[in-house]
């Protein structure tokens, strides 16, 4: 599918990869990792030719077809759903051929096109598009929006509902779980192990690539490495690798030692010259094996808070939401979302949450759902559009929101912004702070503008921790961190002594952190009795749930007892059939796992032809006809909703 013969990549004059020879082969899941600069958006970039090799070729097999997401999206006046069909262009051209036809009273033209259609598999187009919306989070509402109402969030999504719309044989993904809340992510793993395709993505999420990958590419130290396996798999082999290289080098520098000891020894007698000379030869043929060189590990913390009392922030009862002047800017508003009389929008409703010291508390449920809007209802930015939030008087609290990367003084170093929260602080107090932050000698004196995503990340966490909060209110900190900093910072978590609230896509991240769920989902915020694990098996298992019909009470109670409504017989077959399809789902998501779980046992591969073809078939027959029941499940959910 894919070899990389003697490859080398320059970004200007930095060297990013050197002497790459490997293969990918076909239908493999291939997780691209390493730190941030290594080169694995080079990498992306020169497979899809955007990007020329210094040294060496890319071969692709045959004519080729490759998908990837998009960097920006067009403010277009497309309806999303549009946007997304548009990814597969052969399916859009001949949609728009037989609107033309149809708008000309050409029919003739028309029939082509509805042959044309029915060639490349169109008329199904507009259902497959919407289950990508539906999995990636987009209510069934906002699938006619334009493109130009959504947020830049929310256009990221779009852009990877386009690419997996799109028909290709090598799918590239960079960071696919960015801008993805845990509901979406988890659907997305769904979905890319039914792809048939070669699969190479780019994360940082260690759990997601534990679910799809079945090989591991480690790009380091110009280097790249292809492992058998997932993340997991990676690290174990990855370690003996390395204990059996630092055994090969002792070894061989032992020889060295030994080699040179005898030839210093008799290299000048003569009746010992015949030996010094051999074992000159030898000690010239040995392979000189490097010594591992231990990687720097990353460590980062947050200081013991100055005062923690108890009893730290409440909400009781609660209306969290937007004023009007606010809504534009709501992280959690999505097109359609219509505001109250009074110019406002409420996201969640009667909300009774508090937070003590040591709470360890994880945020679940959809983007859209209210998770940022709790978080900054906790934070004071929003005001409660009802009820009341207490606060302790020693609070301090350290908050990191979505935002807040991009928020960073452009043009500022991270000195500048540093003397801006403590203007009070030294010079070297200020140097010494950043050099554990990873910003030492003249990197704290570097721009912002030319820092990299991670970087930006990590001087916010930085900028936090100088102020010593009892309270860490962090919504999606991982976006941009690589593993290292990740397993940095979870370590810095599980020792900080104050509160914490989590919003992440990171389930890695929450496994660490956290000890107790809230859901956020319906308006509402409720615990969630059970772990991660439990809460993807929720996800997988959750009944369809009607849009809420409920109109206001009235005051004044009638005169006679209201007589209950008679049920809807419609609208119970609907339901009916809903539930059967989502059983049906349910048996054939479980036979696909199994079905994956063999097809990703390295065992397997050691031979067993026939075994791997009756499995892959398998696998075949059972994914369409799980992706043909999703697809009723999706039109009788739309009749459902159609009333």
């Amino acid at each position: 599918m894919i070899t990389f013969r003697n490859l080398a990549l320059r970004r200007g004059e930095h060297l990013l990869l050197s002497g790459i020879d490997l293969s990918l082969h076909a239908g493999c899941r291939v997780g691209v990792i390493g730190r941030n600069g290594c080169g694995k958006t080079s990498l992306f970039a020169a497979i899809q030719g955007e990007l020329e090799a210094d040294q060496g070729d890319i071969d692709l097999s045959g004519r080729i077809r490759i998908a990837s997401v998009a960097q920006e999206t067009p403010s277009l006046p497309d309806p999303a759903i549009d946007f997304v069909i548009s990814g597969d262009t052969e399916v859009w051209a001949a949609i728009c051929a037989e609107s033309a036809a149809m708008a000309a009273e050409d029919y003739e033209a028309v029939a082509k096109a509805h042959q044309r259609l029915e060639e490349v598999h169109g008329y199904d187009a507009a259902a497959r598009a919407g289950r990508l919306l539906h999995g990636l989070g987009f209510p069934a509402s906002t699938h006619l929006k334009p493109v130009a109402e959504f947020s830049g969030g929310w256009r990221v999504r779009l852009n990877v509902a386009r690419a997996l719309m799109t028909p290709s044989d090598l799918l590239l993904l960079d960071e696919p779980t960015n801008h993805l809340d845990l509901d979406a992510v988890l659907w997305l793993e769904q979905w890319l192990l039914k792809y048939p395709g070669t699969l190479l993505m780019i994360s940082h999420d260690r759990e997601f690539l534990d679910g799809v990958s079945t090989h591991t590419l480690h790009l380091h130290e110009q280097r790249a490495k292809l492992y058998t396996g997932d993340y997991t798999a990676f690290e174990r082999q990855r370690a003996e690798h390395l204990r059996l290289q630092q055994i090969a080098f002792e070894k061989e520098q032992a020889e060295r030692e030994h080699l040179k000891k005898f030839i210093d020894r008799f290299k000048a007698k003569a009746s010992k010259a015949k030996q010094a000379q051999s074992r000159m030869k030898r000690l010239a043929k040995l392979s000189g094996t490097e010594a591992v060189r231990a990687e720097r590990s990353l460590w980062i913390n947050f200081e013991v808070p100055a005062k923690l009392p108890f009893s730290l922030v409440r909400l009781d009862h609660v209306e969290a939401g937007y004023r009007a002047s606010a809504v534009n800017a709501s992280e959690d508003h999505l097109p359609g979302e219509e505001s109250t009389a009074a110019g406002s929008v409420t996201i969640l409703r009667d909300v009774c949450f508090g937070l003590e010291a040591g709470d360890r508390v994880a945020l679940l449920g959809p983007n859209g759902a209210g998770k940022s809007t709790l978080v900054k209802t906790l934070v004071g930015e929003l005001p409660p559009l009802g009820g009341e939030r207490r606060v302790h008087s020693d609070l301090r609290i350290g908050y990191f929101a979505q935002h807040t990367v991009e928020s960073l003084r452009e043009g500022a170093t991270p000195m500048d912004h540093l003397r801006d929260i403590a203007p009070e602080a030294t010079t070297q107090e200020m140097r010494s702070f950043l050099g554990k932050w990873y910003f030492p000698a003249e990197r704290a004196f570097q721009s912002v503008d030319v820092m990299s995503g991670g970087e930006r990340a990590r001087l916010a966490l930085a900028l936090i921790a100088w102020r010593k909060p009892n309270v860490l209110l962090l919504d999606e900190p991982t976006n941009h961190l690589d593993l290292d900093m990740r397993e940095a910072l979870a370590e810095a978590l599980a020792d900080f002594d104050g509160a914490i609230v989590l919003v992440s896509h990171d389930r890695h991240l929450i496994g660490l952190v956290c000890d107790t769920f809230w859901r956020v989902a319906d308006h509402k915020l409720e615990a969630f009795a059970g772990d991660l694990d439990g809460y993807a098996a929720w996800l997988r298992a959750r009944p369809a749930k009607a849009e809420k019909e409920a109109e206001p009470e009235k005051v004044s109670p009638p005169p006679k007892a209201t007589p209950q409504p008679k049920p809807d017989p419609k609208r119970s077959r609907h339901l009916k059939e809903i539930e059967k399809l989502e059983q049906r789902i349910a048996v054939l998501g479980g036979d696909l796992a199994q079905l994956e779980a063999s097809l990703q046992d390295p065992s397997l591969y050691a031979g067993n032809a026939d075994e791997i073809a009756r499995l892959t078939a398998r696998h075949g027959e059972v994914g369409a006809q799980h992706a043909a029941l999703e697809a009723q499940w999706l039109e009788a959910y739309a009749r459902l909703e159609a009333g």
